[in-house]
């Protein structure tokens, strides 16, 4: 930990000193000091920025949210009924194919540029994510302890609760972690297309009008976001596996 904070300490000096003397033109990469004055202002002084946090926050909670609920229910149905993910793989894949920036301008005419486009991005993203895992982790238990749960006279209902679920909980876990940041990279790509608010509306407004200190500040933001979402997901991850 030391060690990582005098890298980051002797980095950041480097970065204003380079600065101050002409070496590194603050133009395109921004000024430490004035950074930080930006992101003082945003979020201390002036705290225009926590609105932006709160809808890029919230878009990010609900989609999640929504893909993953999605998602484990229809794969729920997919172990349940093999014909019926047969008839529907085509489609999912052809969907799945799809790049969703691409479908941005398509969510931006159904849902408008409030909160519901940035929340058909994220959900789009994190749905196909959790699905394949949802799929994968349920197969993925054993056969044999199956059947011997089943020879035990186990019920189907006590069979999927107490075996095939919690078997399958490390990679449905897997699967959640990953689709909470692309939920946020979802929301936060549409935002950056169009939006009435989000820190990635912040951001194209920073680069469209060549304020590089705002740029550098909200990519940290959204840099620290990311570490706060992923650590946060480990931590409930860890706390679903704790019985292995």
């Amino acid at each position: 930990m030391a060690g990582h904070l005098a890298f980051l300490i002797v980095f950041i000096g480097a970065w204003e000193f380079a600065c101050a003397h002409g070496w590194l033109d603050a133009t395109f990469f921004g000024r430490p000091s004035e950074i930080t004055a930006y992101l003082y202002q945003g979020f201390v002084s002036k705290p225009t920025l926590w609105l932006d946090l709160g809808y890029t926050l919230l878009g990010t909670a609900v989609s999640f949210v929504l893909g993953s609920v999605l998602a484990i229910l229809l794969g729920l149905m997919f172990v349940t009924w093999p014909r019926f993910e047969r008839a529907a793989d085509p489609y999912l894949t052809l969907l799945n194919a799809m790049p969703r920036i691409a479908l941005v301008p398509l969510f931006l005419l159904w849902f408008g540029l409030g909160i519901g486009s940035k929340i058909a991005v994220g959900t789009s993203l994190s749905f196909f994510i959790v699905l394949a895992n949802t799929v994968a982790g349920i197969r993925g238990v054993s056969g044999d302890l199956l059947t011997l749960t089943r020879s035990l006279g186990a019920s189907p209902l006590q069979l999927f609760m107490q075996v095939t679920l919690p078997s399958a909980v490390p990679v449905i876990a897997s699967g959640l972690r990953l689709a909470l940041v692309y939920s946020m990279l979802g929301v936060v790509g549409a935002e950056l297309i169009a939006a009435e608010h989000g820190l990635g509306q912040q951001l194209a407004y920073m680069q469209s009008t060549f304020n590089m200190n705002g740029v550098m500040g909200l990519l940290l933001v959204l840099a620290l976001l990311g570490v706060v979402v992923t650590s946060g997901m480990s931590w409930l991850e860890r706390r679903l596996l704790r019985w292995q």
